[in-house]
């Protein structure tokens, strides 16, 4: 526990512009050579795997490969090589594993049992000597220095970072895009006073919904573990295109939305849940292009111009982990240690 609620997550979030920056200086180089190796190794299918915030980097990492590359992509159910002992035939399957610790005895597990049965595996991890590295195949730190905070926050970005360089990679590209990120995300964070403005919306809110479509979705998901972990408010994500079938029923005027809109295809095929949400009243708001957010009722303008579509997820959770933050504290809890939970979580 820290002596100030919240102080620990505070300057972890603070410190993510150095930690891109890092990655993008001395981690890139080892991120293209992995990427190199595997390419060589020709893989025809991926298969991602991960847990909670991870989870959702994963999926980033699904939308960049199968949108990027054309290869096609799944996310993996531990459950049925840990749970069921299935041993499918993963011969020239890269099984990309995320994982902030790499110590969950079930990523270990899944993973020794996939490199047995044929995979190409990749670690993607905060410590290199972790159970997880040291049976994977190939291995990327993501370099982010000790996180001592219970929500994820600078690993999360950080693995973002270091899957687009791995994508990049594997297509032979430099991913020079990426260094104009550390000095945007740092003018998003000096923001902190706006976001507390904004979050004194939601101090009593009793749940939220959040919803995006694309390189978005996974901010949207990530956005409501965080908000669920620090400040014990119900969230729940959807893509933009499942929350028109059925749970638009559950918005009304009182309970929050949060729309993640890209900048891109991503935002354009938001539009018209946008639209509808507008119908129905709902309190919206918005993290997005200027005009998206002036039609909502709230929102936090996201400074984009030229990064492109897929890179910026990395910024956009950057607000929504602020807001989950100034939420915590303004309902009287602390961030920095949400109750029933540990930095490594032992499921098997």
């Amino acid at each position: 526990m820290s002596d100030e609620p919240g102080r620990i997550m505070a300057g972890e979030m603070a410190e993510q512009p150095a930690v891109l920056r890092r990655i993008l200086e001395r981690g890139a180089p080892q991120i293209q050579a992995v990427a190199r190796a595997v390419a060589a190794r020709g893989p025809r299918f991926v298969l991602l795997t991960g847990r909670g915030t991870s989870d959702n980097a994963a999926l980033y990492a699904k939308y960049l490969l199968e949108i990027r590359l054309g290869m096609p992509c799944g996310l993996t159910s531990m459950s049925t090589t840990t749970a069921y002992g299935a041993r499918p035939d993963l011969t020239d399957v890269l099984v990309i594993i995320v994982s902030q610790s790499g110590g969950s005895p079930d990523l270990v597990a899944s993973t020794r049992a996939a490199r047995e049965a044929g995979a190409v595996t990749l670690a993607v991890t905060n410590n290199p000597d972790s159970p997880l590295a040291a049976v994977s195949e190939y291995h990327v730190d993501v370099l982010a220095g000790p996180e001592r905070a219970l929500p994820a926050t600078k690993t999360y970005t950080a693995s973002l970072l270091a899957l687009y360089l791995l994508v990049e990679g594997l297509r032979g590209g430099d991913g020079a895009a990426a260094h104009a990120l550390p000095d945007i995300a740092e003018r998003i964070l000096a923001r902190r006073d706006e976001v507390r403005t904004l979050a004194a919306r939601y101090r009593f809110a009793e749940r939220m919904v959040l919803t995006s479509r694309g390189y978005g979705y996974p901010t949207a998901r990530e956005a409501a573990l965080k908000l669920m972990e620090t400040s014990y408010v119900p969230a729940l994500a959807y893509s933009g295109a499942d929350l028109l079938h059925g749970p638009l029923a559950m918005v009304d005027n009182v309970s929050p939305v949060i729309a993640v809109v890209t900048e891109g295809r991503g935002g354009e095929a938001l539009q018209p849940v946008l639209d509808r949400l507008r119908g129905r009243g709902a309190d919206l708001f918005v993290v997005g292009p200027r005009a998206q957010v002036e039609a909502a009722s709230a929102g936090f303008v996201l400074p984009v111009d030229g990064v492109p579509e897929e890179l910026q997820p990395v910024l956009e959770i950057l607000p929504l982990q602020q807001l989950a933050y100034e939420v915590t504290i303004a309902r009287g809890q602390d961030p920095d240690a949400p109750r029933a939970l540990a930095k490594v979580t032992e499921t098997r």
